[in-house]
């Protein structure tokens, strides 16, 4: 789970798992930015694998292949781990949806779908990531779901100020209020969290025809 991804045109390059030592070791800046890296895919596993309340930073240390005493240098215990990782995974989520939303579409169908898949397509690309993100916090106590509260306002307020932009364009409905942009980020938010953790349908990617209806539904009634 490498969250810190290049844009999506670019090739792709590994994360570096294995830091050189002696006089050959990269900058200090550089060791912790590849540890940190390491310690939030092995958290993902962790998380997803045990979930929150079984997690240990001993397990997730293991996961990683490095000392406890490295995991304490970067978080204070595993509640911060996850709350890292929940605000990477995130950034991640939304930075694929504002790249998405920047192509050209034919309609606002489209437009709409391309978000859309940007979305699924990055939970389906990184599932542990996406387990803590949508499952898993919720139950990391309450400065998580503060924050999970936050994101999800953000979300929302994403997926409106892009309907009273792009909409026009097309001609299409505009969201009645802000409200209503966050129903739909609930139910989308629901309806990838059940998937993640039933695993109905198979692949998450199936959402993308039922998420494009429910959002169109609700424009449509404006």
């Amino acid at each position: 789970m490498a969250l810190r991804m290049a844009d999506s045109d670019a090739p792709r390059i590994p994360a570096p798992t294995v830091v050189p030592r002696g006089r050959h070791a990269p900058p200090l800046e550089v060791r912790l930015t590849v540890q940190r890296r390491r310690l939030f895919e092995a958290a993902a596993t962790v998380f997803a694998r045990l979930g929150f309340a079984e997690a240990t930073a001993e397990a997730i240390s293991r996961e990683a292949g490095m000392s406890k005493a490295t995991f304490y240098e970067h978080f204070a215990n595993k509640e911060e781990a996850i709350l890292a990782l929940f605000d990477e995974a995130a950034t991640e989520v939304m930075r694929q949806m504002a790249v998405a939303a920047q192509t050209d579409a034919g309609d606002y169908p489209e437009h709409l779908a391309q978000g859309t898949r940007a979305f699924l397509h990055t939970l389906a690309e990184w599932p542990d990531a996406a387990q803590t993100l949508l499952v898993e916090i919720i139950g990391a106590g309450p400065r998580a779901t503060e924050r999970r509260d936050a994101i999800l306002d953000a979300f929302a307020e994403t997926i409106y100020v892009d309907n009273e932009k792009v909409a026009p364009r097309y001609g299409a409905p505009r969201f009645a209020s802000r409200d209503d942009a966050f129903a739909c980020v609930g139910a989308i938010v629901e309806l990838a969290s059940r998937q993640l953790r039933t695993g109905k349908p198979g692949d998450i990617r199936e959402l993308e025809p039922i998420i494009e209806r429910l959002m169109l539904g609700i424009l449509r009634q404006t």
